[in-house]
């Protein structure tokens, strides 16, 4: 079985495209598998959040970081999970 790894995703997105365009700064969290389907998961997100197209995303960096560098709780709270039971 594979195992989850947390990826730091650093990059700039243009919000507002067609009335006052500007690009913004982000930094976000994500859990998977491989460096590629973390990449998909950002578009995705974004796209649904925020209705950006893929080229409105700029990707700069991406880096694997430890359960204890990540700043969102949401993704050290999973990382801290180690199994589940059902009752």
């Amino acid at each position: 079985m594979s195992e989850v790894k947390i990826y730091r995703i650093y990059g700039f997105a243009l919000f507002s495209h067609d009335k006052l365009p500007e690009w913004r700064k982000f930094v976000v969290e994500i859990r998977a598998i491989k460096k590629e389907h973390a990449l998909e998961k950002l578009y995705s997100e974004f796209g649904s959040r925020h209705k950006l197209k893929r080229s409105h995303i700029k990707i700069v960096k991406i880096e694997e970081i430890s359960p204890e560098e990540a700043m969102s709780r949401y993704v050290k709270t999973l990382s801290e999970i180690t199994g589940w039971s059902y009752e």
